[in-house]
């Protein structure tokens, strides 16, 4: 290096994380980093936009921005979806000793920040709330199903854990780092609701504040929300209430597998139809057309973060029908030993069945798609 060469000064390092989870958000970019420069004038900050390998280049334009402004950061996911892991990753991804999780929509009120910020450095509480239903907080932007929806979550959250928030499922937060490590190893990456497996995983542990602000209208691109976003809160809400006995899956699993039976049921009924005096045969395809039905709504539905593809699909097919094909054959053996030990035939059944779906959650969570089956 010359002598003469001059270097530049170093960036001050960002006292506050702001992580904005992505997908199908490139409209909305640009605007929320205007937006965050006005509310956050004097804090030293940095944004973190963690994208789900959104097809309408988002993350391109994050990189671009990233490149004039290096508070300006982008993690580009490949081959994972899901708010709550884009959440998790983005905040472990960040150094700095406040992280805040806002949607890249536009719908929360950005300029709340510093107030959050505030009462977190003035140590009145560990975690910060942006709350649509304390004080002057509004969420008719929502719309009328969705805000019953949102009502309804919030309901039973505090119902059945006994949490003492007015709006849990809120996806605009703040809160210390070492809050967040802290129970990094206990959240879930499925679905939608980060804050709920936050304080439930804290056990009781956080000081929370919650600060009223208005959800606004989306005023570019579409909304996310979906019944398979239904599901995943009700299997994070079943875990939560089983101290993680259950895993946030399983419950999407079991409704998929009373789907598969309907489905074997039928095609069963419409094969007899047709070859009347072939049962074997019969009952051979209708056990084919389950299995493949319970495949695609597992790929769609229980693990639609590893979502399979192409190949994959191809492989990760062949295995689901060497497992379950083995989780057949312990159900039949379980039953049959309890039923010949003079149990109760529908006990026997029911145990049977019972051992059979926890063997193929386990196992095609593991070798299938890859992921934690708790």
């Amino acid at each position: 290096m010359s002598r003469h060469a001059t270097v530049a000064p170093p960036v001050p390092a960002p006292v506050l994380s702001v992580v904005i989870p992505t997908f199908n958000e490139a409209a909305n970019v640009e605007p929320m980093v205007d937006a965050l420069a006005r509310a956050l004038e004097g804090i030293s900050w940095e944004v973190i936009f963690v994208d789900d390998d959104s097809p309408d280049m988002t993350a391109s334009i994050a990189k671009a921005l990233g490149r004039l402004d290096v508070r300006i950061r982008c993690v580009h996911r490949l081959f994972r979806r899901g708010l709550a892991g884009a959440c998790i990753e983005g905040i472990l991804s960040s150094s700095a000793p406040y992280v805040a999780v806002i949607d890249g929509d536009g719908q929360h009120d950005e300029s709340k920040l510093p107030a959050m910020l505030q009462i977190l450095q003035s140590c009145d509480a560990n975690l910060v709330i942006g709350s649509r239903y304390v004080g002057n907080g509004s969420a008719e932007s929502l719309g009328g199903f969705r805000e019953y929806v949102s009502r309804t979550a919030n309901a039973l959250i505090q119902r059945f854990l006994r949490v003492q928030v007015s709006d849990p499922v809120s996806g605009f937060f703040m809160l210390r780092r070492e809050v967040f490590d802290a129970v990094a190893p206990r959240l879930s990456t499925v679905g939608f609701k980060i804050l709920f497996d936050i304080i439930a995983s804290s056990r009781g542990s956080l000081t929370i504040s919650e600060i009223p602000y208005r959800f606004r209208a989306r005023e570019y691109g579409a909304s996310k929300f979906n019944t398979a976003i239904g599901l995943e809160f009700l299997g994070l809400l079943l875990s939560k209430i089983s101290g993680n006995v259950v895993g946030p899956r399983f419950p999407i699993f079991v409704l998929v597998g009373s789907i598969g039976l309907v489905v074997h049921l039928v095609a069963l009924r419409l094969f007899l139809n047709v070859f009347p005096d072939q049962f074997p045969w019969c009952q051979t395809l209708a056990t084919f057309a389950a299995v493949a039905g319970n495949f695609v709504l597992n790929n769609m539905l229980t693990y639609r973060d590893r979502r399979l593809r192409g190949a994959a699909m191809l492989r990760g097919f062949g295995k689901f029908c060497l497992i379950a094909g083995t989780g057949a054959v312990s159900n039949v053996g379980v039953a049959s030993w309890l039923y010949y030990q003079h149990s109760t035939w529908w006990i026997s059944g029911v145990a049977g069945a019972l051992l059979g779906a926890l063997w193929n959650y386990v196992m095609f969570s593991e070798f299938v798609w890859r992921t934690r089956c708790i």
